[in-house]
């Protein structure tokens, strides 16, 4: 059963229910809200982004969780490195202190990610679940989240001891 458009100018991703929410939750992320007497658009990533590390972590988790589920719809793999790339470049610069802040308002990672999905099946390219290719990212994120949380835990242990030895 055919779905309706999440805007006039946007087609839905295919004609699949299951890949609906992603649209709107992408959508919520990076462009559902329109700044007054302008055409530039922002969602809830950058509002999070003001929240240090708790702002950035959740946007991660969130960018995954719809990495994922377009991955298991059949991205082919050299789409979802360039997913992959997305979410990690928007991660990475986002939490740089200010500069991020300004970064998250203009480059749109979930945004870009349903459009490169959108074209890859416009091109016909669909090619099935790809889960071992979805492992493969699971492992990495994971790796890469606990690389960070470990680096956070060691900036903020430091930062202790520089406190309270001064």
């Amino acid at each position: 059963m055919p779905t309706t458009p999440t805007s006039p100018r946007t087609p839905t991703l295919v004609e699949d229910d299951r890949l609906v929410w992603v649209e709107r939750i992408a959508r919520l992320m990076d462009s559902q809200f329109r700044m007054p007497g302008t055409r530039f658009r922002f969602g809830l990533d950058p509002v999070l982004g003001l929240l240090p590390i708790v702002g950035d972590l959740s946007t991660f988790a969130i960018s995954t969780v719809l990495l994922v589920t377009m991955m298991r719809h059949g991205a082919k793999g050299s789409v979802v490195v360039r997913m992959v790339l997305n979410v990690l470049f928007d991660t990475i610069v986002g939490a740089i202190p200010i500069l991020g802040n300004v970064f998250d308002f203009a480059y749109k990672a979930n945004d870009r990610n349903v459009r490169l999905l959108r074209e890859h099946y416009v091109e016909g390219k669909y090619q099935g679940s790809g889960k071992g290719l979805i492992a493969l990212v699971l492992i990495g994120m994971l790796l890469f989240f606990g690389l960070l949380a470990w680096g956070l835990f060691v900036l903020f242990t430091w930062l202790w001891h520089a406190i309270q030895g001064a």
